[in-house]
């Protein structure tokens, strides 16, 4: 097999750690061994991945200030519950013999590295996979728009989007059951349609820079796969429907 795709920035929200909805827990054991798998399918390939993770699954900033949080100590909040998943994922792919390394745009030394963009580059060259934790280290930006800065940062061939449903609708396909699922569109078809997919200024810069945007279900075994491989998954996202 061979990859369409050489180096790759995988956005992963973190409700995606949380597994059924029904759970209380923040993470779940069996859902970060199935992603775990799945980047390992691909670094066996020799594909140079670097991760940005959401902290949703723990505290979002937009929820803490609706508790009565000022927004940017929620924000920061938020980033630190990123630094948590990054480690808990990284745990896992090492008991896997995946070689890693979390490095944060908040200084926290003991337990992560801080965030070096040609340092970063230097680890994906030795095939690390690169977790990339508190988003920008800034408030007020998302860590989709973390993960459009970093692919551009880091030189990636394309971004990849995990969602919860196998690519992006007209609609919500979980109240809509009408709602048409797109196989192509281009950066402008999303930014004018708001199809909410990725927030405006993450679209934005992936159209300015020339990334590719996959989005697919990360959920089902072997998506990120094929994925990586180039065949028809989920939506692809790019300057032209054709691209």
């Amino acid at each position: 097999m061979e990859a369409k795709y050489k180096r790759v920035l995988l956005k992963l929200s973190g409700e995606a750690l949380r597994g059924d909805s029904s759970e209380q827990a923040t993470l779940s054991a069996s859902v970060l061994h199935s992603i775990a798998s799945q980047i390992k399918e691909i670094y066996t390939l020799g594909v140079q991945l670097a991760l940005v993770l959401g902290g949703g699954n723990i505290i979002r900033g937009l929820n803490a200030s609706d508790a009565g949080i000022e927004r940017a100590t929620g924000d920061y909040m938020g980033m630190l519950a990123t630094v948590i998943n990054c480690l808990a994922l990284q745990d896992c792919l090492e008991k896997m013999n995946v070689s890693t390394r979390v490095m944060s745009a908040l200084n926290i030394n003991e337990v992560a590295e801080p965030y070096i963009r040609r340092r970063g580059i230097r680890h994906l060259e030795k095939n690390r996979v690169v977790l990339l934790a508190a988003g920008t280290g800034n408030p007020y930006f998302t860590t989709d728009t973390a993960a459009a800065l970093r692919a551009m940062e880091l030189r990636a061939d394309v971004m990849f989007k995990a969602t919860q449903v196998d690519g992006v609708y007209d609609a919500d396909p979980r109240k809509v059951k009408s709602a048409k699922r797109f196989e192509r569109l281009t950066y402008l078809d999303v930014l004018k349609r708001d199809l909410k997919v990725m927030d405006a200024t993450a679209v934005s810069l992936c159209m300015d820079n020339h990334i590719p945007i996959v989005v697919f279900q990360m959920s089902v075994a072997g998506n990120m796969l094929k994925a990586i491989l180039g065949q028809e998954i989920g939506t692809v996202i790019g300057a032209t429907q054709g691209s």
